[in-house]
């Protein structure tokens, strides 16, 4: 089991640009090369146990693994005649910056009380 997730990580390393970048496909006369944020994870587990209660208890084993990604379409590069530019997907955009401006406003809230106990003090 743990050979096969060290070689899944060995490869994972050369997924990332040919994944994040997907091949260049003609749409509507234009040239476009869409775009993708990727993310990979890969775990995997063993166990065992020994005999107890006297060895009234049999002994246990366990093993497993799992892996698991994501690829969230964030735009294109489209080919025009201004030239190649980045046209956003700006659903996608939303969806993947609303936890970070969440995260960030939550930050900035915590520096404020922290700003304002220490002035009563």
């Amino acid at each position: 089991m743990t050979n096969l997730v060290e070689k899944l990580a060995e490869s994972v390393s050369s997924w990332g640009t040919k994944v994040a970048y997907g091949e260049k496909v003609t749409l509507g006369g234009q040239e476009l090369v869409p775009v993708a944020l990727v993310g990979f994870g890969f775990g995997a587990g063993e166990g065992s146990s020994e005999m107890s209660d006297g060895g009234k208890v049999p002994s246990g084993e366990g093993n497993g693994g799992g892996g698991g990604g994501y690829a969230v379409p964030i735009g294109a590069y489209v080919g025009g005649p201004d030239g190649l530019r980045f046209r956003p997907n700006v659903i996608a955009l939303v969806v993947v910056a609303a936890p970070l401006v969440s995260a960030s406003g939550m930050a900035l809230a915590q520096i404020i009380r922290a700003i304002r106990g220490r002035g009563t003090s």
